[in-house]
């Protein structure tokens, strides 16, 4: 009977995993050091690569070719000794995660887990931990170095920033019999590891400080935060009831506790915003009623409940917290959300979401205080159950942004911006493209798309190293559709485009845009070619790197598309039924030998749309030529490389101007025409603690114009006086509240009855006392009025614009 209850539960337990790897996982960051990989049951077909002639022009707009051929024999031969297979034997784990440990060091660790779910049996996981030193060609385990110690899975190979050469891996250690975690930190790229027995269990993971390599920050499963200064030999709990945390710039750290000591999601909207500066020591108190709060580059931001059941509302500090500015922006209900799409050091693309559970919202852009907003995009596609959209930043062209709005027929389309948000308009299709409709472009599939449409499986790739390069997964049409969808690229920032793959494909940069690597993806195909463009997607090489087919798990390269190596992972499949996970490591440093010199580049204009006109390439009030690789070019930029560019300052013009607070743009039109709402000449808003006075022709400068000279509208703020109050001011609880005012009344009401009596009794004997107001001051000799005048008094004209938060509805 044994043997029988065995076997049902093994073979459950693949069940378990075969269904557990069906669920798709977030797709990783661009600059993300790790990626997970997990095995799934696919069908076996091959790829059967056609030929095609070769343009070979000097011009970077090479005609695209029309299929793709397969690599010569030369080619082949240099390839196949430079493709590296390694198999993981013995190896049963159902899911690997990768992690690149510094840049161009060629370490990468790979941590293999074998899942068991947790909540049927009372025991976690298996690992097995692997190290690489030339790219992923060769693996040693190490397993032995962590003392063969099984690592949480939902916490895997921890990595510090940027060149860091350090580790951490936490231990899986039963939290009902230990006292402490347990982790194990490395400082030398994972040679060695140290064992460290923590006071506390982990309830995050552990955040790199990001200059300070010892600075390790974290929270504990009982929302306490800890803090280490030496690389977690030591540490120290600081505070307790935290929310959320964050590390600021030097020693500053940011975190929201409650002033009860509790921790509870209902009580949000009463947390303390606190900053310490020396590691827990001491405290101050930033800002109150937070609901949630953010730190990101230049901004400090939080959302803010000011009057317990009313709306939620955004603060900002540009100086660590020490003053706040609100910003104007609408507020949002319990059932609302802001969400921080980007940010830089000179302004804010924030999401507000509308009322109804409808799946989009508004998009606004900041000026350079985070305070003041103009209206970017409205109908912004957003899932607001899982906090993710198709907003993109194209990193690789200066003020590109792609992202897709919702349609009031629930049609999905995609819109480009190149200002930084200033306008939006829709992608135009690739040349020569045909549609069944009136309405013809290119739309473009996101991180949000993706959780909608199965077949795709990733998102836009661009890098700020491969300039102007997009490659991103698209339908041309008018919106949206459920269908496989092709890869497109654009050489040019999005301008245009062109079709470059037939169906889905997982893709990757390498040599800085010099070279572009895919392999095609279905759930029904098994994978044994590698597909190469050294001319930016306008022609490819196919590339049998695999003499048996093996089930494709991903595509892999070091972050930052300066390697000249790509990964492709999977898993083979024996009779029995049994796993092994495989890699195949691709060098093209033998292909591809030429080092590329002056002669291999061409000037390039970025933004060019009109070459007869002086404004040609000005966005942003600024223009920028780049030396670029040619596409004939085939050569090596190397790790090397650095973008050469040079800029030129542009003349302003109203395409510079956003519209100021109050203003807004109507269709086809760069005028901006002032709100019907909005009365009065001057504008007052409370900023960072001061009360500011605006007097504007309706345009600002959008954040990060460059522009000089030329048109430059009227715009200045004043200081009038210290806000009355700010959310930084301490708040007291609605009961308290109510009394004040209802006794505060009180008291008015009785001493203006006791003064009016004794003006009547007194001063004007049984004449009824009157004021008069006007304009600007109060009429004084009017205070003895006979009751055969009309008592009633003028309303006070107002003098300033009060500028709510609905006065950016629409």
């Amino acid at each position: 009977m044994a043997p029988t209850v065995l076997v049902l539960t093994v073979l459950c337990l693949q069940i378990f995993v075969t269904f557990q790897s069906l669920v798709r996982e977030p797709s990783p960051a661009l600059d993300q050091r790790t990626r997970t990989f997990t095995k799934r049951e696919v069908r076996s077909a091959s790829v059967k690569p056609a030929r095609y002639g070769r343009d070979v022009s000097n011009h970077r707009d090479v005609p695209l070719c029309i299929t793709s051929v397969t690599v010569t024999s030369e080619e082949y031969a240099k390839l196949q000794s430079n493709t590296h297979y390694y198999a993981f034997t013995t190896d049963d784990g159902t899911s690997i995660t990768l992690a690149w440990i510094g840049d161009g060091t060629g370490i990468i660790l790979a941590l293999t887990m074998y899942s068991i779910p947790f909540s049927i049996w009372n025991f976690g996981s298996t690992s097995r931990l692997y190290r690489s030193e030339d790219y992923g060609k060769t693996f040693s385990e190490i397993s032995s170095t962590i003392r063969n110690s099984f690592i949480r899975k939902d916490l895997g190979i921890m990595a510090g920033p940027g060149n860091s050469k350090r580790v951490i891996l936490a231990a899986d250690v039963s939290e009902g019999t230990e006292k402490g975690g347990k982790i194990y930190t490395s400082v030398d790229a994972a040679e060695d590891f140290t064992a460290i027995d923590l006071p506390f269990h982990l309830g995050m993971k552990i955040i790199f400080h990001p200059t300070n390599e010892n600075y390790l920050l974290t929270k504990s499963i009982d929302s306490s935060l800890w803090v280490s200064q030496d690389f977690g030999m030591n540490w120290k709990k600081i505070h307790e009831s935290v929310y959320t945390v964050s590390w600021g710039p030097g020693n500053i750290i940011f975190f929201a506790t409650h002033p009860n000591g509790t921790v509870d999601i209902n009580g949000r909207g009463e947390l303390h915003l606190k900053r310490t500066e020396d590691f827990g020591k001491s405290f101050h108190i930033v800002l109150y009623n937070v609901y949630n709060f953010g730190h990101s580059e230049h901004f400090l931001f939080a959302s803010v409940v000011t009057d317990q059941g009313q709306p939620r509302k955004v603060f900002v500090s540009t100086d660590e917290g020490d003053t706040w500015g609100e910003a104007q922006l609408p507020p949002v209900t319990h059932e609302q959300f802001y969400s921080v799409l980007a940010s830089d050091e000179e302004m804010i693309f924030m999401h507000v979401d509308e009322p109804g559970d409808n799946g989009f919202g508004t998009m606004y852009t900041s000026g350079d205080t985070g305070v003041l907003y103009s209206k970017s995009l409205e109908n912004h596609w957003f899932d607001d159950k899982r906090g993710v959209s198709d907003f993109t930043n194209i990193t690789s062209l200066r003020g590109v942004y792609i992202t897709n709005i919702l349609n009031k027929d629930g049609s999905i389309q995609s819109v480009i911006t190149y200002d930084a948000g200033g306008t939006w308009s829709s992608l135009n299709p690739p040349s020569g493209s045909s549609c069944n409709t009136d309405e013809c472009n290119l739309h473009i599939y996101g991180e949000y798309s993706m959780l909608q449409f199965p077949n795709v499986p990733m998102p836009p790739l661009t890098d700020i190293n491969a300039v102007g390069i997009i490659i991103a997964h698209g339908y041309v049409g008018n919106a949206i559709a459920n269908v496989n969808p092709d890869v497109y690229v654009s050489d040019d920032g999005g301008y245009t485009w062109i079709k470059s793959l037939e169906g889905p494909h997982h893709y990757a940069i390498l040599d800085s845009g010099g070279l572009i690597v895919a392999v095609e993806a279905s759930s029904d195909k098994t994978v044994h070619t590698l597909k190469f463009s050294t001319d930016e997607g306008q022609c490819w090489t196919v590339y049998p790197f695999a003499n048996t087919s093996f089930m494709f798990s991903g595509l892999a390269s070091e972050p930052g598309t300066k390697s000249m190596n790509v990964s492709i992972w999977g898993y083979t499949v024996a009779e029995d039924s049994s796993t092994t996970w495989v890699t195949y490591t691709v060098d093209f440093k033998e292909l591809l030998t030429k080092e590329c010199d002056d002669s291999d580049y061409v000037t390039w204009l970025a933004h060019s749309t009109n070459t007869e006109s002086d404004t040609d390439g000005c966005i942003l009030g600024y223009k920028e030529h780049f030396q670029r690789l040619k596409k004939s070019s085939v050569c090596i930029n190397g790790r090397d490389y650095v973008i050469d560019k040079v800029g030129q300052a542009c003349k302003c013009t109203k395409s510079d101007y956003l519209c100021d607070f109050g203003y807004y743009r109507q269709e086809n039109s760069t005028d901006c025409v002032r709100e019907p709402d909005l009365k009065a000449d001057d504008i007052e808003f409370c900023l960072q603690g001061n009360e500011e006075t605006l007097k504007t022709d309706g345009y600002r400068k959008i954040p990060g114009d460059k522009c000089e000279e030329g048109f430059v509208p009227s715009r200045k703020e004043y200081f009038k006086a210290l806000c009355k109050s700010t959310a930084s001011d301490k708040s007291y609880d609605s009961a308290t509240t109510a009394m004040i005012i209802i006794c505060t009344l009180l008291m008015t009401i009785i001493m203006i009855l006791g003064f009016v009596m004794i003006l009547r009794k007194y001063i004007c004997g049984n004449r009824t006392f009157v004021y008069r107001y006007s304009a600007l001051q109060q009429n004084a000799d009017d205070r003895c009025i006979t009751d055969g005048l009309d008592n009633v008094s003028a309303e006070p004209r107002r003098l300033y614009h009060d500028d709510s938060d609905e006065d950016l509805i629409e």
